[in-house]
Parts: C-alpha cells; sequence; structure tokens
C-alpha cells in the first residue's frame, strides 16, 4: 500500500478527512526518517508532539474536572497522569495501529521502531496536533475523547495492574506472588518475552510483551480478570 493509500486508510479510521493532508504525513513523519533524507528538522512530528501534549493534557483535565466533582486536586492530577503517560499513549496508539502508518528510517523500522512505546505514544500526541491545527480544538478533542479517554477504567486497571493485584492477593491469599519469565523469542533489538503469574506454587495466568515489564504486567492483568470472575476484588 503507498503512502497516500494509507492516509486516507487512516482517515477513515478515525472518521475525519483533512483539509491539509501534508499535516497528516508531518504527524507520521518520525525524526529517523527526515534525517535519513537528509530534512530539515522541522520535517519531523517533534513539534506537533510538543503541540497534542498540550492540547490532551487540556482536554483530559476538563473532563477528569466535570466528571469528578468530588475529586482532590492531588488525585485529579494523579489519575491524569496516568492517562497521558508513555505507555498508556502507546496502548491506545496500538490499538489504533499507528505503527503500520509511520515514516521511520530504514534503521529504526528494523530495530522495531513500529513497536516502541516512545515512538508511538509521541506520534499519537503529533496526531493530536495536527488535527488541532487542520480542524481546531474541538475535532482534535472528540479525537482524545473518542480514542484515548475512552474506557477509562478498564485502561486504569490494565496499567495499575501489578499493584491491583498485589492488593487483592494480600485480601484474599495468604500466599505471595510470583513472576515467572516462561519464555523470550525474536532477535535481541525486537525480542518478545512471556511471563507467568503464581501465587504460592498455584500458576494462574501468563502474558507477553516488548519488554520483561510488560510481560508481567499482561500476565498481572489476565490474572485480575480470572480472579475477578471467581469473585476475588479489590475492594
Amino acid at each position: 500500500m503507498n503512502q497516500q493509500n494509507n492516509l486516507h486508510e487512516f482517515e477513515q479510521m478515525i472518521g475525519y478527512r483533512y483539509q491539509d493532508q501534508g499535516l497528516l504525513t508531518l504527524a507520521l513523519s518520525h525524526s529517523s526518517y527526515a534525517n535519513e533524507r537528509h530534512l530539515p528538522k522541522s520535517a519531523c512530528n517533534e513539534r506537533l508532539e510538543f503541540l497534542g501534549d498540550a492540547v490532551l493534557e487540556l482536554t483530559s483535565s476538563d473532563m477528569l474536572f466535570h466528571t469528578h466533582g468530588d475529586m482532590p486536586e492531588g488525585d485529579l492530577t494523579r489519575l491524569r497522569a496516568s492517562i497521558v503517560c508513555e505507555p498508556t499513549l502507546a496502548f491506545c496508539a496500538r490499538e489504533l495501529q499507528l505503527g503500520k502508518y509511520l515514516l521511520l528510517g530504514k534503521g529504526e523500522d528494523l530495530t522495531g521502531g513500529r513497536e516502541r512505546d516512545s515512538v508511538l505514544s509521541d506520534a499519537l500526541e503529533a496526531v493530536i496536533g495536527s488535527l488541532y491545527l487542520d480542524g481546531g480544538l474541538e475535532v482534535a478533542r472528540k479525537f482524545v475523547l473518542r480514542f484515548i479517554l475512552n474506557d477509562l477504567e478498564h485502561r486504569q486497571l490494565f496499567f495499575d495492574s501489578k499493584t491491583i493485584l498485589q492488593e487483592i492477593v494480600q485480601k484474599h491469599f495468604s500466599e505471595g506472588i510470583v513472576y515467572e519469565l516462561i519464555g523470550e523469542e525474536g532477535p535481541d533489538h525486537c525480542k518478545t518475552f512471556t511471563s507467568r503469574v503464581l501465587i504460592g506454587e498455584k500458576i494462574l495466568e501468563s502474558g507477553s510483551g516488548r519488554s520483561k515489564k510488560a510481560a508481567e504486567q499482561s500476565a498481572a492483568y489476565k490474572t485480575i480478570l480470572a480472579l475477578k470472575k471467581l469473585g476475588y476484588e479489590r475492594n
């Protein structure tokens, strides 16, 4: 699929047609792509990322302020931080399959850049910035609400999974949690790790990820869901 078709496919997926498709191309252009083609620094998505970060923070702050009327400032700040952090944004970017649309240098592409959290999260913020410039704040806000701030309870459960699982186990079990690495595959620059959760000697769920930490997080999340079905809750 050529780049023009890629752009149209991405527009269809997010439900927005750019007036200036050059903004979308810029949002998808990683610095490695610009460097490889000897383009100026401004030809990558870093400036749009800066703008999108501000739009994301404003939109998430406004939503949290109005949906959590009794939540104190400190808790609002912590909740917002969990929403706009790199792992959360990378998770949202993967749901959009954003990696497949990115313009990367050959080296970045070969070393797994399309799946790297930092690359994906930065590109997602750049897309937000491009939407703001192309369609205004309301267009960017709708994108954030639809693709980032949707289903917050589920996202928070995933990203706080190890902490939440620890609380469930402390409440309901006498044994502690052990995370055991049970597999790794792929070349050194693009490995996939698999870990499983044990409570005492009982083996529960397993999960995979691009790092050992991500694999443990995935395993913890699946274990929480399994325990919830059995009636084990956090509170």
